[in-house]
């Protein structure tokens, strides 16, 4: 198990920082020998993602327009969905193209009572469309994740956001040790961890290797990495900040699929800022998902004729 308290492996942190600087071209080749050494380099997963409940949350992530902290982004607060209303919304992602659903809701801390029951209840029909279905909700109780797992729950997403020595000039309101305990959770009761990050947040290239080592010394892997780009929101005290460029985001990409083979690294938020060129390099170096819509949560995503188009162009050269 990880030591919660010492969770960077500083040996495999440094191999981690070693290829987030090696020659780009040579870190791509590297990447694409070991993704097709275990993935067949043609299934990319189309995941779709909404809100089932949106602001009002009482974390202060520095990069989230949902914190109440945050008072000047102006975001409209929207209450909890109705079960059936995103079952069928799953329905339209399915028909798109989309084979995982994943639903998130803007909590600290899943409580028990009618709206987790609810959430239970999405899970199941989720799954009865023959979806994988996923859920973002913030810490978990051990019983809690077990009813998640009876409802037939894929995945639980609980990203780190950034390694532990950076992670307190992001987050106040909850320490790393929370978060590995939540992934602890999800994983006694048999639920697949979709755990990932963000990058150009303010921290530094060795913050960034100490995440991806944190990843990569769990025990299994996590069976689901997102890399995200940071979306700089007005009125957020990271608002201010650029957008990532696409060789940084191709390098995290290839480096998490060097240091986790097996695992389905997602080119997650953030997507939208690149070009199909970049996209195309980041599946070369090993992505091999994408979130496929309109919005991310409450983010803007590529749009779904962007993406078909995107698509187009991808069975055009992988099907040669």
């Amino acid at each position: 198990m990880l030591d919660k308290t010492n969770p960077v492996d500083n040996q495999l942190a440094d191999k981690a920082e070693a290829l987030l600087r090696a020659p780009l071209l040579t870190l791509v080749h590297e990447a694409a020998a070991v993704h097709r050494a275990h993935h067949d380099v043609e299934d990319i997963q189309k995941a779709s993602l909404v809100s089932i409940k949106t602001g009002g949350c009482p974390e202060d992530c520095a990069y989230c327009p949902q914190s109440v902290h945050h008072k000047e982004v102006g975001l409209q607060k929207e209450h909890f969905m109705d079960p059936q209303t995103v079952i069928n919304m799953a329905k339209q992602a399915q028909s798109a193209g989309a084979e995982r659903f994943c639903m998130g809701a803007a909590w600290r801390k899943v409580r028990d009572g009618a709206e987790f029951d609810a959430v239970l209840n999405m899970v199941r029909g989720v799954r009865d469309l023959g979806m994988e279905a996923c859920v973002t909700l913030g810490m978990l109780l051990p019983h809690q994740a077990q009813a998640l797992a009876d409802a037939g729950l894929t995945a639980y997403n609980h990203n780190l956001d950034t390694g532990p020595d950076f992670y307190a000039e992001i987050i106040g309101t909850r320490t790393y040790r929370d978060r590995l305990e939540t992934l602890d959770h999800v994983r006694a009761a048999g639920i697949t961890i979709c755990c990932g990050g963000i990058i150009e947040m303010g921290e530094s290239l060795r913050d960034r290797a100490d995440m991806l080592a944190v990843l990569a010394s769990f025990d299994p892997q996590p069976e689901s990495v997102p890399l995200n780009a940071l979306i700089p929101v007005p009125g957020t005290p990271l608002g201010h900040l650029p957008r990532v460029s696409s060789p940084e985001m191709i390098r995290m990409v290839a480096t998490a699929r060097i240091l986790m083979p097996n695992t389905r690294v997602r080119l997650s938020a953030g997507r939208d800022g690149f070009s199909v060129s970049d996209q195309i390099l980041c599946f070369l170096a090993g992505a091999n998902s994408i979130f496929y819509g309109d919005i991310l949560l409450t983010a803007p995503n590529s749009g779904l004729s962007l993406d078909d188009a995107l698509f187009e162009t991808l069975s055009g050269i992988l099907g040669e």
